[in-house]
């Protein structure tokens, strides 16, 4: 899916295709999980004095623009089921981190913003929209030195997947009726520091 959304003619096809394939049917939920943060050739993080400019597009490409399509090109689908929709935003949209680099971290905060303002939006179609900013989850974006950042987790330990999805599934559901406009942190509380 990663390499089926980058560009902006990727995206309508995508969405005539998943159009086509729901028909009349309702969606329930969006979830906007995509996600790329590029390191230069030499393993550094994607900043503003390195790496290549082309690099930042793709970046916001995926993780911004993408969410703004899809959202977009699937508001009537949601709009039936009184749906909801969730971004994926992270906890370095909100402070510098030492393995994310300024594009992918800047593009979150992006995505963060974005959240409320599709939150006011898409309130009119009765579709709530929110977020969710995990902290270090182990998955393979992890770098493998996060391990230097537990000390920093008051919680102690790195999040799993299932503790990104159990809230995501929380936004998604009846339980969260009248939530909308927020992100969650799920973090473990190293965003607390």
């Amino acid at each position: 899916m990663l390499l089926a959304l980058r560009t902006r003619t990727h995206h309508e096809r995508f969405i005539a295709d998943a159009k086509q394939a729901l028909g009349d049917t309702p969606l329930d939920a969006l979830v906007n999980n995509a996600g790329i943060s590029p390191k230069t050739p030499f393993r550094e993080r994607l900043g503003v004095l390195n790496g290549e400019i082309e690099a930042w597009h793709e970046v916001f490409q995926l993780n911004f623009f993408t969410p703004v399509s899809l959202g977009r090109g699937l508001a009537g689908h949601l709009a039936r089921a009184k749906g909801a929709i969730v971004n994926v935003t992270s906890i370095a949209g909100h402070a510098v981190h030492p393995f994310a680099g300024s594009a992918y971290s800047t593009s979150k905060a992006a995505l963060s913003a974005l959240t409320r303002e599709m939150a006011a939006e898409f309130g009119q179609l009765g579709v709530r929209v929110n977020a969710v900013a995990p902290g270090e989850i182990e998955t393979q974006m992890l770098s493998p030195e996060t391990e230097v950042l537990i000390p920093r987790i008051p919680l102690q330990r790195l999040g799993t997947p299932d503790d990104v999805a159990s809230t995501i599934f929380y936004l998604c559901s009846d339980d969260s009726a009248y939530v909308t406009g927020s992100e969650i942190f799920v973090t473990g509380g190293q965003h607390l520091f």
